[in-house]
């Protein structure tokens, strides 16, 4: 087996038929199809089913193409780092954070990670919706992830960091700014701004209301946590987020919440990953992740 076997069929599976992947690849047809025939030979089994709608991979070609996905993505690093030397990577790093996770975190690790690799070109972005955030990582596109939950073991190594802790905000004339600390239950008139419906952040929010039996009401619905709790500073409603997501200025707006509410934070990091993904891993642990808000 070769690279190029890996390459082809991995196009072939995105493409949905050998012509098109040929396109893909910049090359002449008769060729995927001859490695395509010779890496099933190999093996020993049929990778691709021929369906009204294209070639579509077989059971055992979905498990095949996973590990020649990471296989590629590795010898491709692998080529990279050659190239430029560990101590002057160069290239490109694509970081996600679900919405709300890393906030404070985050900027300080990337700082650390650029003077490490000043060639280094990285790329973040809060994705909200785990849908979405799920689809880059079978794309193979994704380096490393903050998540709230545990990630996908096929397809990503999670690490856990520490947890965050979420707080009420709430408006500068708030009866209930008085508190040290807030139950949830004191809360159940309240109405809250709220996230993307679609979003993890959302979903997190809706099962600690639900159970601990509040059914909020959204006064609106936002797609970051900084204007939340910009929002609910202007009194418009309450609403709940990572303690590291508060921006300065509004700390004095905020109360821990009784029970205590935290969520873990994991960073998933795909198997085989290269020398740069590594380093913010380990910037990312010497972070403080658990920050209680004092009384």
């Amino acid at each position: 087996m070769s690279l190029r076997q890996f390459e082809y069929a991995l196009a072939v599976a995105e493409a949905g038929s050998v012509t098109a992947a040929a396109e893909a690849l910049h090359v002449a047809q008769p060729s995927v199809s001859q490695q395509i025939r010779g890496l099933e030979r190999e093996l020993g089994v049929q990778l691709f089913s021929r369906t009204p709608t294209g070639l579509v991979p077989t059971v055992v070609g979905r498990a095949f193409l996973k590990d020649a996905e990471v296989a590629v993505r590795a010898a491709r690093r692998a080529q990279a780092t050659a190239r430029a030397g560990a101590d002057e990577l160069a290239g490109e790093l694509l970081v996600a954070a679900q919405m709300g996770l890393g906030t404070r975190q985050l900027p300080g690790a990337l700082a650390a990670l650029r003077r490490r690799f000043p060639r280094l070109a990285v790329t973040v972005f809060e994705e909200p919706n785990p849908a979405e955030l799920e689809q880059l990582a079978r794309r193979g596109v994704l380096d490393l992830a903050l998540l709230g939950s545990p990630c996908d073991e096929g397809l990503y190594e999670g690490h856990h960091l520490g947890d965050e802790e979420f707080v009420v905000v709430l408006g500068t004339k708030h009866r209930l700014l008085k508190k040290d600390r807030i139950a949830l239950r004191e809360l159940e008139e309240e109405q809250w701004i709220r996230f993307d419906p679609a979003s993890a952040l959302d979903g997190f929010l809706t099962e600690v209301l639900r159970d601990n039996g509040l059914k909020p009401t959204a006064v609106a619905r936002v797609s970051q946590t900084s204007t939340a709790v910009r929002w609910a500073a202007h009194g418009l409603g309450v609403t709940l987020v990572p303690a590291s997501a508060v921006p300065e200025g509004h700390e004095h707006l905020v109360r821990p919440v009784l029970p205590v509410v935290s969520q873990p934070v994991v960073a998933a990091v795909r198997p085989g990953a290269g020398p740069a993904e590594m380093a913010l891993l380990e910037f990312l642990r010497q972070e403080s992740w658990y920050q209680p808000v004092a009384a």
